[in-house]
């Protein structure tokens, strides 16, 4: 067992998927590039020295790259794109709205589309075409599985469910918990390193982590959003308040189970995402839980996230955009005061 941050835990499971599987290949831009960075932020680094014939760099062009891997995975390999920010995603939403999604439900079940979608995502000082927590778009995409892993452990077993699924899979990787070092090393990074096991193992796509327990409130935070939260959660101890932290780990199939089965012991719920408020995950989650647990419930439904504007440059702004653990535990304080 070693311990890994979440881009070297991804590039190691990678690894070890190409070698179990000789139908997996990366392709994506400048994934392989001699004396590169091993795509945006280094996860495929040193892939080409093993598999050569198996990482494909592409050209700037993503809507081509992402039509390639769905005709390929349609013909029984198993695709792994590299999306250099998840921005990028939108210059082939034909592809993936209108192909990859739907084409195992248009042919009735006699295509699968066993395609990996790999995309970072968060506000990390690149301005608001390289900023931006797209998750909402995509769950509201029927066809696509959609997941967000926290932790490096979790990175490395949702890869490998991912890989091993037979229907398209959007793994949403956040900037700030890659662990990456160098040239690539982030400001304000977040260690989301784990003791990564040796033997073979997986995360389930649609299972939930309970990273925190507690009786007073339900706490709901994705990627760098679940680590803030746990931070908020600790402080608020201080202040006898017990907060449950669950880490959806995926969103798209959702693991209401473990929501409900939290709500039922809270009443209480707050929902942290880093993506604008309007039409956000936490909408959903709010609106799901008011038709099925309202019951339960003894305070409305919080909602912390970004403002309805698009990520700003300037730093200042970028701290005053992003979700903070302050702004957290005010929301907490809020719905305890019902």
């Amino acid at each position: 067992m070693s311990k890994s941050g979440i881009a070297e835990a991804l590039r190691e499971a990678i690894r070890g998927e190409m070698r179990r599987d000789e139908r997996v290949f990366c392709i994506g831009e400048d994934i392989a590039v001699c004396g590169g960075w091993g795509g945006a932020f280094t996860v495929t680094l040193g892939l080409e020295d093993e598999f050569a014939d198996r990482m494909v760099n592409t050209p700037i062009s993503e809507n081509g790259f992402f039509g390639v891997a769905l005709g390929a995975a349609m013909m029984g390999l198993r695709p792994i794109v590299d999306v250099q920010y998840s921005d990028f995603i939108f210059l082939a939403m034909d592809q993936v709205a209108n192909q990859i999604a739907k084409m195992r439900y248009m042919s009735g079940g006699k295509l699968t589309v066993p395609l990996v979608m790999r995309a970072p995502v968060g506000v990390t000082g690149r301005g608001a075409q390289h900023a931006q927590c797209v998750e909402p778009y995509f769950v509201s995409l029927p066809g696509i599985k959609v997941v967000a892993p926290a932790t490096a452990y979790d990175a490395v077993g949702l890869l490998r469910s991912a890989v091993r699924c037979d229907d398209p899979v959007l793994m949403f990787e956040h900037k700030l918990l890659y662990g990456s070092k160098g040239v690539r090393a982030e400001t304000g990074a977040v260690d989301a390193s784990s003791e990564i096991p040796e033997e073979d193992y997986v995360v389930p796509i649609g299972k939930a982590a309970v990273r925190r327990t507690g009786g007073d409130v339900t706490v709901i935070g994705t990627l760098l959003m679940m680590h803030r939260s746990l931070q908020a959660a600790e402080l608020l101890e201080k202040e006898g308040i017990a907060a449950e932290v669950i880490d959806p780990r995926s969103l798209v199939p959702f693991d209401w189970e473990t929501v409900k089965a939290s709500v039922t012991k809270t009443g209480r719920v707050v929902i942290v995402e880093e993506s604008p408020k309007r039409g956000g995950i936490g909408a959903e989650i709010a609106a799901t839980l008011a038709e099925e647990m309202i019951e339960y419930l003894t305070a409305p439904v919080k909602r912390v996230a970004a403002p309805n504007t698009p990520a700003p440059f300037a730093p200042p702004m970028e701290k005053f955009y992003v979700p903070s653990v302050e702004r957290i535990s005010q929301g907490i304080r809020e719905v305890m005061s019902f």
